[in-house]
């Protein structure tokens, strides 16, 4: 994007809203991989700093790809060629793609990213243009750094330490669908337990016990979840079925372990594969249920009506937890992002009235986290949106510490309360004004640049109550 500023500065939107999708779909992959790896487990702040980084990285090149999208050519060409002689040329190989050295030893990237990041900061700069574009180009690389962090830790390299006190914070991106979640499981188990009191049932409690897998296994799932829940009743049903044919026609007829052996692999290796393949909660439910079905012993037992009983729990409760999904569904995707979008921006007008947080993290963890949960059906406006409110929040931050520094904390506190009010016309106004007077401040030295400083947020700020001015209004108190 610096590269081509000016008249030929492509439209990056697309490939943010993909970045965007991708680096959501990590979520799930990085839990599986801590599942799986006791080494990634105990590592695993760096892998969500890691993903907390292309987040930063992406709210970064969104604000640099908008001011240099209104900045006049001229200018913006020559905004960019500063920043871009500030970086490392092996940083701007990269240009035309990741080079393929960077995956096999990402910490010399690294290290390039963190010498760009500290001559980035410290740039001589005239205008707050510059100076926003040059603040954010570092944020970008910073972002990238902690990206290729993680990489170091995946391919063996040497990796940084282990953040402390960073990625172990609980970050629930809205409580309502956890409520509704825990609504339905005790539904759907108090309603099995009712069946079982009532019809004192001797294989109730393990009827309950595939109810509850069923809801809290499938929840995560949203408005999948029905589906997958009724898939897994149908691997039950099959499940029960294979078993059966196995356990009455077959291994009765069987006297050796290694005819034992290949009697179940002939009905476990097909199914793993099949599950292997094609990862459905129908081939879970056949691959994995298999076992506790036919209950292998050295004195095997042959009860027919043990077998079935055992079997109708398993089926009972999966199927118990499928009609949970059906008589309280999952929010809607849609409802989700309203609540995701609103949730945020009550934060943020919190933020922008109350006291100052001490550390910025915190604000912009609980965006990342809603980020993260934002459903794949979400429109790409109200991603931006997202991403807006996370870049307005941190600029915030920075520009209430700056302005008490320089003693306007009284001017900011007449647009931050406009904002929070739901008014960003008058919060733009009121900015104005602020940066007018930033503008003539008579300091000198590090004041000045803390003044310069201020103006680029200032700058960030208005750009975005400009440009989602609908959003930055919703809901404005009457």
């Amino acid at each position: 994007m610096l590269a081509l500023a000016g008249p030929e500065l492509p439209e990056t939107q697309p490939a943010r809203q993909e970045l965007a999708r991708r680096v959501i779909a990590l979520d799930p992959v990085i839990d599986e991989a801590k599942g799986e790896s006791s080494q990634l487990r105990y590592h695993s702040p760096v892998l969500q700093t890691a993903m907390d980084g292309l987040f930063a990285a992406q709210a970064g090149w969104r604000t640099a790809a908008v001011l240099l999208a209104r900045l006049p050519d001229d200018e913006a060409r020559q905004e960019a060629d500063t920043v871009m002689r500030r970086i490392p040329q092996e940083l701007r190989s990269a240009e035309h793609g990741v080079p393929a050295g960077w995956m096999a030893d990402p910490v010399r990237p690294r290290r390039a990213c963190e010498t760009a990041v500290r001559t980035l900061t410290t740039l001589p700069a005239s205008t707050p243009s510059r100076r926003l574009l040059a603040d954010h180009a570092a944020k970008v690389l910073v972002g990238i750094s902690d990206a290729l962090s993680g990489l170091a830790l995946l391919v063996g390299a040497p990796a940084s330490p282990v953040p402390r006190g960073r990625g172990f914070r609980l970050r629930v991106p809205d409580w309502l669908p956890s409520l509704v979640s825990a609504a339905r499981a005790f539904v759907a188990i108090g309603i099995v337990e009712i069946f079982w009191i009532m019809t004192e049932w001797s294989n109730g409690a393990f009827a309950i016990v595939f109810a509850a897998v069923g809801v809290l296994l499938f929840a995560p799932r949203a408005e999948q979840a029905y589906a997958t829940a009724k898939s897994f009743t149908a691997g039950n049903v099959l499940a029960t079925v294979f078993t059966a044919i196995i356990a009455f026609a077959v291994l009765p007829g069987l006297e050796t372990f290694e005819a034992f052996s290949i009697a179940i692999g002939l009905y476990l290796v097909p199914a793993g594969a099949l599950f292997a393949r094609w990862q459905t909660a129908m081939f879970l439910a056949m691959a994995v249920n298999f076992v506790p079905l036919l209950a292998p012993a050295n004195q095997m037992s042959y009860d027919t009506v043990q077998f079935y009983n055992g079997a109708l729990a398993i089926i009972a409760g999966s199927g118990a937890a499928a009609v949970s999904f059906r008589l309280l569904p999952p929010l809607s995707p849609a409802f989700r992002t309203r609540r995701l979008l609103e949730l945020a921006l009550r934060d943020l007008r919190r933020l922008a009235t109350g006291p100052i947080p001490r550390a910025p993290g915190d604000w912009e963890g609980r965006t990342y986290g809603r980020l993260t949960a934002m459903p794949d059906a979400a429109e790409p406006l109200q991603r931006s949106q997202l991403f807006t409110a996370l870049v307005v929040g941190s600029e915030i931050i920075q520009l209430r510490r700056l302005a008490s520094s320089l003693g306007l904390g009284s001017d900011l506190d007449a647009a931050l309360e406009a904002l929070s009010q739901g008014n960003s016309a008058i919060a733009t106004t009121q900015l104005d004004r602020l940066d007018d007077r930033l503008a003539s401040h008579p300091g000198a030295g590090s004041e000045a640049s803390l003044a310069l400083q201020a103006r680029g947020s200032i700058l960030a700020i208005t750009e975005a109550l400009i440009e989602h001015a609908s959003y930055f209004d919703a809901g404005a108190p009457e």
